[in-house]
C-alpha cells in the first residue's frame, strides 16, 4: 500500500510513475493507492492511475484506489471508477483484498 499527499498532476505525474514502477516488482499480488490525502487531481494525475491500472492488469495484479470526496468527484466525472477499482476507504480497500 502507497500514501500520497499533496498534488496529482501534470508536474507529478512523472515521479509518481516512476515511484510505483520502482516499486512493483514480480510476485506482488496487490497494490493499494491510498489517495485520501490529495489537495488535486487533473488529467494528468488521472492518466497516470490509468497508467498503473493497465500495467496491473497485463501483470495479473490486483489494484485498487482510496480516494477522498475530491478525488472520487473527479474520477467519477470521467467514468474511471470501476476501471481503477475505486474505494470510499482505506478499510474498505484492504477488506476487498483477494487473498493470496
Amino acid at each position: 500500500m502507497f500514501s500520497f499527499t499533496g498534488q496529482l498532476d501534470a508536474y507529478s505525474d512523472k515521479q509518481f510513475n516512476e515511484f510505483i514502477a520502482s516499486q512493483q516488482g514480480a510476485g506482488k499480488l496487490a497494490l493499494v493507492i491510498d489517495l485520501s490525502r490529495i489537495d488535486f487531481i487533473d488529467s494528468s494525475g488521472l492518466g497516470a492511475l490509468v497508467q498503473v491500472a493497465k500495467q496491473c492488469n497485463e501483470t495479473g495484479t490486483q489494484f485498487l484506489v482510496v480516494g477522498n470526496a475530491r478525488v472520487v468527484q473527479t474520477v467519477k466525472l470521467v467514468r474511471l471508477e470501476e476501471f481503477l477499482h475505486l474505494q470510499p476507504d482505506l478499510d474498505t480497500a484492504l477488506g476487498r483484498l483477494t487473498p493470496a
